[in-house]
């Protein structure tokens, strides 16, 4: 294949995890592999943040399962050492930042390539993802669901996109044209290392307005099944143009990646009594894995936080909406206005 030409057959996915992830990467994987077999190849990378051995042999034993080729090992920068500071944890884990090294740290040939979050499963081939027309943009992503406050944190307009970094279909050449991990250590680096979502927030502060939103299905999150869409609009306030409600309805019913985003109604399901609609299916793709064995984890989640929740499910729903609603709202980007 010539440099830079584009193989609709064959995708490129990379994924960033610790080891604490490690299991949750490897599920995600099975059901990659088994669902996009119709592909010639799927070729992943792997910004390693300290998986064990263990671990990464068993990764590599989901691969050759499939018959797929052995992920390619790119050990994680750390972004605090890029930038000169301490870089502060707004979610999840300091390894998500190794995503904003995309463009170098990925070979330079490769055109295009779909970045996944480790806590999600494709539940139809990617192939339809990989092929999408980006429209122009340098990313296409999940139009997220968040009140004009977020954005004014980030210097970011009432009316601006803000999307889920979870999913991200990205073009390479443009990303690399327009500087954006240039633009990315630049906004950390001017905000001291504290921005509100993390990296999230610096992709979003950087590239909202270069990206094209794709169809929900393609990043179906937690919040999507947790809420009716009026409770949707009730709690997180989006601004700006959102998705309709029978587009999420679909995204629900006929998901293709199915994103298990952390939400203060669910438990995710790796931890005990989770109950999201797909839990047992992401269940059964652990089945098939080299963790099948692994006990599932419990909820530590802190007690004030568990606590909330219980009198959240005891209040009559529309006052709980509303309550919640502004602590999301309006409370959660006051707290992380730094």
């Amino acid at each position: 294949m010539e440099e830079n030409e584009f193989n609709p057959s064959e995708a490129h996915i990379v994924y960033a995890s610790d080891d604490r992830f490690a299991e949750i990467l490897g599920v995600s994987l099975v059901s990659l592999y088994k669902n996009s077999q119709d592909m010639d190849a799927v070729h992943v990378y792997i910004l390693d943040s300290g998986i064990s051995p263990l671990n990464r042999s068993r990764i590599e034993k989901v691969a050759r399962q499939y018959h797929e080729p052995i992920p390619v090992w790119i050990k994680a920068r750390d972004v605090s050492k890029e930038v000169g500071m301490s870089v502060a944890i707004d979610r999840g884990s300091l390894s998500q930042y190794a995503r904003l090294f995309v463009s170098s740290d990925l070979p330079d040939e490769l055109e295009r390539v779909i970045y996944l979050d480790c806590d999600i499963i494709i539940a139809q081939s990617i192939s339809e993802l990989w092929n999408l027309d980006m429209h122009g943009k340098t990313m296409a992503v999940l139009n997220d669901a968040f009140s004009r406050y977020y954005r004014k944190n980030i210097d970011l307009e009432p009316e601006d996109i803000m999307f889920n970094s979870g999913v991200m279909l990205i073009n390479l050449n443009r990303w690399r044209e327009r500087e954006v991990e240039k633009s990315l250590l630049k906004f950390i680096s001017d905000h001291k290392g504290k921005i509100q979502q993390g990296d999230q927030g610096a992709l979003n502060a950087v590239l909202s307005h270069d990206v094209y939103c794709f169809n929900p299905r393609f990043n179906s999150v937690t919040i999507f099944y947790d809420f009716t869409y009026h409770e949707l609009y009730v709690y997180r306030k989006p601004a700006g143009k959102y998705y309709t409600e029978a587009e999420i309805k679909e995204a629900t019913e006929y998901p293709v990646i199915i994103h298990f985003t952390t939400s203060f109604l669910s438990r995710r399901p790796w931890v005990k009594d989770c109950h999201h609609r797909y839990c047992e299916l992401w269940r059964s793709y652990k089945a098939e894995s080299p963790w099948r064995d692994e006990p599932l984890r419990e909820d530590t989640r802190p007690a004030w936080m568990l606590s909330g929740i219980r009198i959240f499910k005891k209040l009559p729903r529309g006052l709980a909406m509303h309550i919640a609603g502004f602590l999301q709202a309006y409370g959660r980007p006051i707290k992380n206005k730094w």
